[in-house]
């Protein structure tokens, strides 16, 4: 077993996966059995997952893809159909859970609530709370916020952080609820407030589809950083390993940072904006780890 290689360790892993008399069938064996993969997608979360025209396409979109690519391999099955679902928030961990679709491509939150119900593999993107300002204008951090009026969203965890920061720090900002981002970014433009707080991938979307996104900047290091992973079923440990290994084969190639350039850093599709989404270090030090752990 010393010199066993790495597919003989995924048989003996695919063949407990799908031990006869277990809970539920391992999703390598039922890929295997049906020669179909059910890729579950949402239709607007740019650039991670979203329809150019009817087809999903994105970054999620791509890694899932090369997973795809890994499980052909692993299960012998180079005939494997892919097919696409739509999800949405509210029904994606039950067609999890049930088995409709076999993962998750998408930009949801790796968190402690969600991994009662569902796995997830390595993060593979990190978003945290960041601001949208004019160019120009003095706030760089969470510091200078001080007495200026800020707006965020209600009923997000944005909002509840910058009160949270507000006590604090006794920055006494005058705190404004949004019903959305789009009321945040119109306050902005038009100097009703001098930033807007929210997921810095959010704002860099809102930046570029604004009127003038040149005059407009997203600064401050990330705030509560929250992990993104596709979602799997969980006790399925022979999938989750193809899964993981995809993503850590990714980031060791440069490919993860290539892909991050291409929908991050270049025009995308349908209408060839570029998001200009930098790469803080924070957040690629995270990405390197190769961490499967929920931030809360």
């Amino acid at each position: 077993m010393r010199h066993c290689s790495a597919i003989c360790v995924f048989a003996a892993l695919l063949s407990l996966s799908s031990t006869p008399g277990a809970q539920t069938i391992g999703t390598l064996a039922k890929v295997k059995e049906s020669g179909v993969i059910v890729l579950g997608h949402r239709e607007a979360s740019i650039p991670f997952a979203y329809l150019a025209g009817t087809e999903p396409v994105g970054f999620s979109m791509d890694i899932c893809q090369k997973i795809v690519d890994e499980v052909k391999k692993a299960t012998g099955r180079s005939d494997l159909v892919v097919r696409k679902q739509t999800v949405t928030a509210a029904n994606r961990i039950p067609l999890i859970q049930n088995g409709t679709i076999d993962m998750e491509c998408g930009s949801t939150t790796n968190n402690s609530e969600r991994n009662k119900q569902v796995a997830f593999s390595t993060n593979l993107f990190y978003t945290g709370s960041s601001f949208l300002v004019k160019v120009g204008s003095p706030v760089k951090s969470i510091a200078d916020l001080k007495g200026l009026k800020v707006a965020a969203q209600a009923g997000t965890t944005n909002i509840l952080v910058l009160r949270k920061l507000d006590r604090e720090m006794s920055l006494n900002v005058d705190l404004v609820s949004t019903k959305d981002h789009t009321e945040g970014l119109l306050l902005l433009e038009s100097d009703r407030v001098q930033a807007y707080m929210s997921d810095d991938v959010v704002l860099y979307g809102l930046r570029a589809n604004a009127r003038h996104p040149e005059e407009l900047a997203v600064v401050g290091d990330p705030i509560q950083v929250e992990p993104y992973a596709i979602m799997l079923r969980k006790d399925d440990p022979a999938f989750k390993a193809v899964v993981d290994g995809v993503i850590a084969n990714l980031m060791k190639s440069g490919e993860f940072h290539a892909l991050y350039k291409k929908w991050f850093q270049s025009s995308i599709p349908p209408r060839g904006i570029n998001l200009n989404a930098t790469l803080s270090p924070v957040l690629d030090a995270s990405l390197r780890q190769l961490s499967d752990k929920p931030r809360f």
